[in-house]
């Protein structure tokens, strides 16, 4: 049965069980500030779990895009090394929400194995929670019971809390699990040893398939568990394990999901899968990563470095270094893969036949900068093996294998490879310790402590977003939490309504204040957090149960708003002028200036960006008025034209902002008429990825102060000038004037550096079998370039040189060291250790390599006395035998 079957199975089993079947949520979160990727299947379903967000369907089924790199779920090690670790991965899910519980969900994943998917059911075994006793919980009995009524007890196996009691977070809501897992091992093995030994042992031919989760409990911040209002089933099934069962696989990179990407690499690199271990590893790794890097830059995110960029950039490069070091691969390839990725996954996920060419654009562009740095990291490796072996030492610093791993991308187990290859190994615990030491600074800069919510109003509604028509509403707290970092206090509401716009879609949160009359509370910034709308305040409130008026920085908002309805007038601007490729792909508006990422393959000349400048502001003068339809459908919103972006979640009644041809969806706040913005004007235009350009931009008043700052320069510039006609013309001519002026001072240099040359060519005597020059210049010399260029032109033309040049360089005086290399061989001469010494006769110091040194000084007048030590420590190491 192929892939594309199996998923569309489960979706139908689920749909005639009453369930609705919703897309796929990102890959890449936005607007939660708890997690970067989407990391499980009920992510997009926390407000529910929380009881932040009404229960539109009870039931809900779907196949959810997942990536695990980082933090609690992190499988980036494992991938390629076994057959069924992943880093992104598809979870099909059935979900309940206060509707059915343990017995359909078990009665379903039963039915849907055995009767639909028709797996063996003597080969799966079942688990369930043991109970804790440190927790006060009881044995899983209900779900025993139910299991006990469709297979034999002996394959119901008691797990521990670690794997049978599943937790969204350190307090949240949470509950015990039931497992199923699959013996895909053959009848021999099976026979020698029955399976339930080996269930969560980690063998790869007993794995878990699909962990049905009973979530009925919430556990507070003090570790204390109380019991959910509403009992919710989540479950979830690992999709490339599940065709790896029912295509009679022993891994999952055998199924028809990874071979047509594989067999892609093996022909591109002309080395055949399945025969050697290491090429193998390096083709899963590389098929494993496409899809992660593929499907996180098709929603939005393009590697970086910073947070989920660099992980996706992480994520590639380790991908690049595999195919550099085991498939021999020097130049980019893994963008070639995107149409094998697209036959296997296309169909199922749109977003990736949409956006195809900007992910090849990227994966290339990324690909051949990296492979400049793993030359240079391989070089680095190849100096520190010959050192060791020199040195005669059989073991590289953990320092150097992290500096490998995290300048250069060297994962630490192809540095050890690479190591064992020399009969070498790597000291782990050094490694192991800078690896800790940079996730403990990382931990410790993020380090926040936060406590339960305090319940003021339980009943009341929470966070009603009223700001779109005022800027002031009488509001009542609802909820606040005391949070602590290092260095300071601070606290969260969450209000009855607010007139406070949180950061989402770019735009930054509101600030501003309560005030109840008596007080003042301070609102720093405002934002979204599962489903609840975050007031941060400096201090609490000292009477929380008052009526306050909640007041939203007026300036704030307004310049806000006018950089915000900027950016929609600037991304139709763009499409008329540049074509309709162009897609917004990031934004930032706040007070000050707004940013906008778009699509586009090629830097835009100045014509264009003028063109862009002149379109925006002409709308602006048009004055257009503002169109606004709050609560519309999907449908209607795309009939009128309304622009959506990739990655970005859309409720079922959307928003919908129009300004004459520009027509967006959009939750942001916007001016009234265009005539508010006043003026418009783009500070920069540049590249921030592939395919991937930035403009930043300013409006208003910020706007006019720039033009009023360049009317200042013009000024002061025709002020210099003399007030010509024509100043373009006059700078020219300055311009001309410099050149030529440069051209003479060039020669002249030349001509000292000739003249010095010869001069000091006049003052070669003998010392032994050796040549000496020393000398002090009588003329004070502008650049000490000319001395060096003298002394490397005298170290060329005169054999077994020994030179010292004292001159003053402005007001100070500069010494210079040049030795033959016969000096430093036989003699063991050293021009930094010398040029040291020297300078200390003039108050100064220096250094340099071996053949060449430099110092500088304070006291001019001992200047020949710096040049005769230098001289006088050359002579005695020339007379001693």
């Amino acid at each position: 049965m192929n892939s594309s079957i199996v998923r569309q199975n489960f979706l139908d089993f689920f749909r005639n069980k009453g369930h609705e079947v919703v897309p796929s949520a990102a890959m890449v979160v936005k607007n939660d500030p708890t997690l970067m990727f989407t990391n499980a299947g009920m992510n997009q379903f926390k407000d529910i779990f929380l009881d932040n967000a009404p229960v539109k369907f009870k039931r809900i089924a779907n196949t959810q895009k997942c990536l695990r790199v980082s933090g609690k779920h992190n499988d980036l090690e494992e991938v390629g090394h076994d057959g069924y670790h992943h880093t992104m991965f598809e979870m099909l899910g059935n979900w309940s929400f206060g509707d059915y519980f343990k017995q359909e969900a078990i009665q379903w994943a039963w039915e849907f194995l055995t009767d639909v998917m028709k797996i063996d059911k003597e080969r799966i075994y079942v688990t369930i929670f043991e109970g804790d006793q440190s927790e006060g919980l009881d044995r899983d009995l209900e779900a025993y019971n139910y299991w006990n009524k469709l297979i034999d007890e002996n394959r119901i196996l008691p797990g521990n809390k670690k794997d049978n009691f599943w937790e969204m977070g350190d307090s949240g809501p949470c509950g015990p699990c039931s497992e199923i897992h699959v013996d895909i091992r053959p009848d021999v093995e099976r026979k020698a040893l029955d399976g339930k030994m080996l269930v969560n042992k980690g063998n790869p031919r007993v794995i878990e398939i699909w962990n049905l989760v009973f979530i009925q409990y919430n556990r507070r911040v003090s570790g204390e568990l109380e019991l959910l209002k509403n009992k919710h089933v989540d479950t979830g099934m690992g999709f490339e394990r599940l065709c790896m069962v029912l295509q009679n696989k022993s891994s999952n990179y055998d199924t028809d999901i990874f071979q047509p990407i594989i067999q892609e690499i093996a022909s591109l690199t002309r080395i055949d899968y399945g025969k050697s271990e290491n090429t193998d590893v390096a083709m899963r790794v590389v098929a494993d990563h496409l899809r992660a890097v593929a499907f996180a830059i098709a929603d939005g995110q393009l590697p970086s470095n910073a947070k989920a960029g660099y992980v996706i950039r992480r994520i590639l490069r380790r991908a690049v270094r595999y195919n550099y070091t085991f498939l021999e691969q020097n130049k980019p390839v893994i963008y070639k893969l995107m149409p094998a990725l697209l036959s296997t996954m296309g169909e199922a996920f749109p977003e990736l036949k949409s956006q195809w060419q900007l992910i090849e654009k990227v994966i290339y562009e990324e690909e051949q900068a990296f492979l400049h740095t793993l030359e240079t990291g391989d070089k680095r490796l190849k100096e520190s093996i010959n050192t060791l072996k020199n040195e005669k030492k059989n073991a590289l610093s953990g320092k150097i294998a992290f500096e490998l791993y995290d300048t250069y991308g060297f994962p630490l187990d192809l540095t050890e490879l690479i190591l064992k290859e020399n009969n070498l190994a790597v000291n782990r615990q050094e490694f192991d310790q800078a690896m800790t030491e940079q996730r403990n600074r990382s931990k410790s800069a993020a380090a926040v402590e936060s406590a339960d919510w305090v319940m003021v109003r339980p009943d009341g509604s929470q966070g009603e977003f009223v700001g779109y028509d005022r800027l002031h509403a009488e509001v009542r707290i609802c909820r606040f939490r005391k949070l602590k970092t290092k260095d300071k206090q601070f606290f969260h509401l969450v209000l009855d309504q607010t007139p406070f716009y949180a950061e989402s879609g770019g735009q930054v949160g509101d600030t501003g204040y309560l005030d109840d009359g008596e007080e003042k509370i301070r609102i720093t910034n405002t934002f979204k957090e599962h489903g609840l709308i975050i007031h941060v305040a400096e201090k609490l409130p000292q009477d929380v149960s008052q009526v306050f008026e909640a007041v939203v920085s007026g300036k704030a908002r307004r310049e806000t708003a006018n950089n915000h309805t900027a950016t929609h007038l600037l991304h139709h601007a763009l499409r008329e002028v540049l074509g309709k490729h162009v897609e917004q792909k990031g934004s930032l508006v706040n007070a000050d200036y707004l940013r906008f990422d778009f699509l586009h393959y090629q830097k835009m000349t100045e014509d264009e960006i003028t063109a862009v400048e002149i379109l925006v502001n002409q709308k602006i003068r048009e004055g257009i008025e503002r169109k606004e339809l709050r609560e519309t459908s999907m449908e209607e919103a795309r009939e009128m034209g309304a622009m959506a972006l990739f990655g970005e979640k859309y409720r079922d009644r959307v928003r919908v902002i129009q300004f004459g041809d520009s027509v967006e969806l959009c939750g942001g706040t916007h001016v009234d008429s265009t005539s508010q913005i006043g003026l418009f004007k783009i500070l920069s235009e540049s590249s921030i990825a592939a395919g991937v350009r930035r403009i930043e931009a300013i409006t208003g008043g910020k706007a006019e102060a720039w033009y009023r700052n360049l009317e200042k320069k013009m000024n002061s510039v025709e002020q210099l000038l003399n007030s010509p006609q024509d100043v373009k013309k006059a700078v020219e001519t300055l311009i001309e004037e410099k050149s030529s002026l440069q051209k003479q001072v060039e020669r002249y240099a030349r001509e000292a550096t000739h003249a010095l040359k010869e001069d000091l060519l006049k003052k070669v005597h003998k010392a032994g079998d050796y040549n000496l020059i020393s000398a002090v210049l009588e003329n004070t010399i502008g650049d000490p370039g000319i001395i060096r260029d003298v002394a490397y032109q005298l170290r060329g033309e005169v054999g077994d040189l020994f030179l010292v040049i004292g001159a003053v360089v402005g007001d100070k005086p500069h010494l210079a060291v040049m030795i033959h290399d016969n000096l430093i061989r036989d003699k063991k001469l050293h021009a930094g250790e010398i040029i040291k010494t020297a300078a200390r006769e003039m108050e100064g110091g220096g250094g340099g390599q071996a053949f060449f040194a430099t110092a500088g000084g304070k006291n001019a007048a001992k200047l020949e006395k710096a040049v005769g030590k230098a001289v006088e420590m050359f002579r005695k190491a020339v007379e001693e035998e």
